[in-house]
Parts: C-alpha cells; structure tokens; sequence
C-alpha cells in the first residue's frame, strides 16, 4: 500500500469504528473528514517535498561525482606541473651555473685586456716625456710631439728636413733624426711609420718628381732610408707611406697653413701583439 493512502485508510476505520460505537453527528463527521482532507492534503506535500529532496541529493550526488572527477584531474596536472617545474628548476640552476661562469671568465678577460691597455697607455705616454725631453732643441723648428688615439706622433716640418721641393734631407734634418734615433733604439716593441705630407700647391719644374703624392712618397722614404741605413734601425719595424696633401693640418689657404701641412709625421704606435694573442686564444 502507498503512503497517500495509509492515512485515508487510518481515518476511515476510525470513523468506521467511531461510527460503529457512537453515534456521529454531522458536525463532528464534518470535522472528521476535513480534518482527514488536511492530513491528506499535508501527506502529497510532504511526499512532493520528498521527490524534491530525491532529486536534489540526486543531483547533489551528481555534482560531488563531478568534482570527484575535476578534483582528480586538478590534482594530476598539479603533479605534472611540480614535475616541470623540478625540470625546469634544475635546467635552470645549470644555466645559471653557466652563465656565472661565463661571466666570470669574460670579465677575466676584461681586466686582462685593460691591463694590457693601461700598460700601453703608460708604454705610450713615457715614450712621448722621452722623445719630448729628447727632441727639445728642435721644437723652435716647428717639431712637435704628441699623443693620439694611444699613439705618439712626432712632426717635424719641411723646412726642418728638406729644402725647397728636395727630398735630400739636410744637416739640421739629420741632426734632428739622430736623437730621435737614440730613443727608438730603446723601444723593442714598438711600429714605426713614415708618412710624407705636402700642402695643395701644384709641383712644378721638379724633375721625376710628377706631384705632390711622388714628393710626400719620396720624402717619407728618404726619412726611412736614414733611419735604417744611417741609423740602423730594424727595416722589419719601420714603414713609409705618402698622403700628398688630402691629410692637411689646417684648411686655411695661407702661408702659415700651407707650412704646417708640409710635414713628415713619424707614429709610433706599440706593438698589440700581446693582446691580439689573448684575444685569438678566447674565441
């Protein structure tokens, strides 16, 4: 028997039984019946709430299997995740481990390689007090020495080493090559070149002589020739070179300017021999 009909059922034998014992009046019959339509009334509630509450554990026990399943899930890429992130963790601690070694050894290198520069530099600069000191009487004739791009240049003009479109170099030319000659005989590690410069007036009436690039070769050459022949200095170290008159000191087309840019430069620049072989052995 259904539980809708349990309590009709109860309420009718009750009033059968009553019915059969006392006589009911129809007030109290009345009374009896509706109270009997409550109890039903109240029992389909009961049972409608009770489907409801069915369905929503059913649901309830749906959605927990769900969040079963999404927790397991959740909890599986949890693990594949700590399992990349010890990977990359450990990859990562390697190449940290690397790149501080790398570090490490460049900047090696870069306290090797300015020792050498700084070494240079110091080289350079008591190079240019020597020849200064040693060039002294000669700077009245326009011979100068100076410090450029970590090499010492020393410039004597024309008129110190040469007369007029003559590429013989003169007693005072001579003179002024010895001493210069004494100091580079005590330098073992340095180049020396040559460079012949003229100023932008055409050559004219020179013999073999055809323009301003033969005279700026020509002198730079005899200069070289004094120094290894007459002076005896390493060929192997000394170079000649002639930039005619595109090199100038000063672009003002004046007497004074024109003197200045007829010179012979002679740069000494140290030998990077040093450095180059730090520099090929870490790459």
């Amino acid at each position: 028997m259904r539980r809708s009909t349990i309590l009709p059922a109860i309420v009718l034998v009750s009033v059968i039984g009553l019915s059969s014992c006392v006589a009911l009046s129809k007030k109290d019959y009345r009374k009896l019946m509706s109270e009997r339509d409550s109890l039903q009334n109240t029992l389909v509630n009961c049972n409608t709430k009770g489907d409801s509450l069915v369905a929503v554990a059913n649901k309830l026990k749906g959605d927990t299997s769900n969040l079963g399943d999404q927790l397991r899930l959740a909890q599986e890429q949890n693990e594949q995740l700590f399992k990349d992130y010890t990977v990359l963790r450990n990859n990562s601690t390697g190449e940290i481990k690397k790149l501080s070694s790398d570090l490490a050894a460049r900047e090696k290198n870069l306290r090797e390689v300015e020792a050498i520069l700084k070494s240079r530099d110091e080289a350079t600069k008591a190079l240019q007090q020597k020849l200064s000191k040693a060039l002294l009487g000669f700077a009245e004739s326009g011979l100068t020495v100076s410090v450029k791009d970590g090499k010492v240049y020393v410039s004597l003009t024309d008129k110190l080493l040469f007369d007029t479109g003559s590429i013989v170099i003169d007693a005072k030319g001579k003179e002024a090559l010895d001493e210069l000659s004494k100091v580079l005989k005590t330098q073992t590690d340095i180049n020396i070149l040559v460079e012949g410069h003229t100023d932008n007036a055409k050559v004219r009436n020179l013999g073999q002589i055809k323009d301003n690039w033969d005279l700026s070769v020509l002198r730079a050459t005899s200069v070289v020739r004094y120094l290894t022949e007459a002076q005896k200095l390493e060929p192997i170290k000394v170079e000649a070179a002639g930039r005619g008159e595109y090199n100038p000191l000063l672009t003002e087309n004046t007497p004074e300017a024109k003197s200045k840019n007829r010179r012979i430069e002679i740069i000494l620049s140290p030998k990077l021999d040093e450095l180059y072989n730090l520099l090929q052995t870490k790459n």
